[in-house]
């Protein structure tokens, strides 16, 4: 995988600052988007990362700085599945297809509209739950279902908020290849992740966010103890298995009975 965004610049921040009730939850942001990058925004609760994703689309205003787009820019977005109301009455045929550019309703929806919709369902392996209500899906297919609606419009670029939060494993994995192919296809890539194992050590390029941005770089560059305790406010280890960084909370001293604490 590559992704440290190297080619064209597609959106820019520069000495950025974003506040919600006049609170200051990011300070002093400057980042980058390429067409070539696949990015992880990794951070604690509350560090500002769901904020950064916002600017990034343009539905936040910063409250100082800058916030740049290359023209006509195509941006698909994926939220949080914690976010859906799930028991709107709609099937996963109809959420996708809302998404389209066209401002018709959906029963006057052209039949190439229609056919695109099947067609990235197909692509996405959900083409068989077109019918199905959306609150009858399993997380993953939930999460495909909203990839399919950002990839709809084509984008350049692919937000995502914790794209694998409250799904297992396997659907984790199958995610992640999901996106490296659809990355490997020329879209650039920018998600949020608490999932420090599971996503972040698997990505080409890491950004640390706490209010600020604390490291920025490779998991090799970003994955450190130092980064990390700066990032998280708390101790951590980082090892090395088979050329893959793993992180854990550091072990408390060991109690000996008779010792001071």
């Amino acid at each position: 995988m590559t992704g440290t965004g190297v080619g064209p610049e597609l959106i820019r921040l520069t000495g950025v600052n974003a506040s919600y009730d006049h609170k200051l939850v990011l300070e002093d942001v400057s980042f980058h988007v390429h067409e070539d990058q696949f990015t992880g925004i990794v951070g604690p609760s509350g560090a500002g990362k769901t904020t950064l994703l916002r600017l990034l689309l343009q539905t936040l205003d910063p409250v100082a700085g800058t916030v740049w787009r290359a023209p006509d820019l195509r941006v698909g977005y994926v939220p949080q599945l914690e976010s859906v109301n799930w028991n709107f009455p709609i099937t996963v045929f109809e959420c996708v297809l809302m998404s389209r550019k066209s401002s018709r309703m959906i029963p006057m929806a052209s039949a190439a509209e229609k056919a695109s919709v099947f067609e990235v369902l197909d692509r996405l392996g959900i083409g068989d739950l077109a019918d199905r209500h959306i609150r009858e899906l399993s997380g993953g297919q939930q999460q495909r279902m909203f990839l399919a609606r950002a990839l709809l419009r084509q984008p350049q670029v692919l937000l995502l908020d914790e794209p694998t939060s409250g799904v297992d494993i396997s659907t984790r994995h199958d995610i992640l290849h999901l996106l490296a192919d659809l990355h490997e296809d020329g879209m650039a890539i920018v998600l949020t992740t608490h999932d420090l194992n599971g996503i972040a050590t698997h990505l080409p390029h890491l950004v640390c966010v706490n209010r600020q941005i604390v490291g920025e770089g490779t998991p090799r560059d970003v994955l450190t103890s130092a980064v990390l305790e700066r990032t998280f406010g708390a101790r951590m280890e980082v090892l090395e298995h088979l050329g893959v960084r793993l992180v854990v909370d550091e072990a408390p001293a060991t109690y000996t009975p008779g010792s001071r604490s």
